[in-house]
């Protein structure tokens, strides 16, 4: 019985080390996470292929391991082909109304979308001020995004001007009614 126990014993305390050292690795596989840049930095755009254009009704950031990322919140986005943008890197977010406006960073990322209105109602749906900072949306100790800008420009059009460390990869994706803009913190494949 004696042995059994003594058994018993040696078999935990193995585990338990084994467990450690499984959660060590995991650590460091975390700290040095591989992360993805093949996004390039060129314009990307999407035509919308539906004459209901969904209005703008919020905008939002958040940071990651390898990007910081802005979201474009939109009523009734969700229809495939109902969201249409254009985001690019611009040397100046300029209107033909009021001229340049000036963003702090190493770049700009130019966000174009439309409308900054509810078609229904007439009625305004997001709440910024032309040339001034995003409202709600706090950047202070992100990696990559360094200004916001809001832009009332022609046609209904809204930009958002992202002043950002450099001119670094982006990618733009749809997910329901949510664009998503996710600027990576660097060129290289590791944070």
């Amino acid at each position: 019985m004696r042995r059994l126990g003594t058994t018993l014993a040696v078999l935990v305390l193995a585990g338990t080390g084994i467990a450690g050292a499984v959660g060590t690795a995991q650590a460091r596989t975390a700290a040095s996470a591989v992360c993805e840049t093949g996004w390039g930095s060129l314009e990307k755009r999407v035509a919308p292929t539906d004459d209901h254009k969904p209005p703008l009704t919020n905008i939002r950031t958040g940071q990651h391991e390898c990007f910081d990322r802005m979201v474009l919140d939109f009523k009734g986005g969700s229809t495939p082909g109902a969201l249409g943008y254009r985001v690019k890197y611009v040397d100046k977010l300029t209107t033909p109304g009021t001229g340049e406006i000036p963003v702090s960073g190493g770049a700009i990322l130019q966000i174009s979308v439309s409308p900054n209105y509810d078609p229904a109602t007439g009625a305004e749906s997001y709440p910024a001020q032309h040339a001034q900072p995003l409202p709600g949306v706090d950047i202070t100790g992100y990696r990559t995004f360094q200004d916001t800008r809001y832009v009332d420009a022609l046609e209904d059009d809204v930009l958002v001007g992202v002043g950002v460390r450099a001119r670094l990869p982006f990618r733009v994706t749809q997910s329901g009614d949510h664009l998503i803009v996710d600027v990576a913190h660097s060129w290289t494949a590791s944070s």
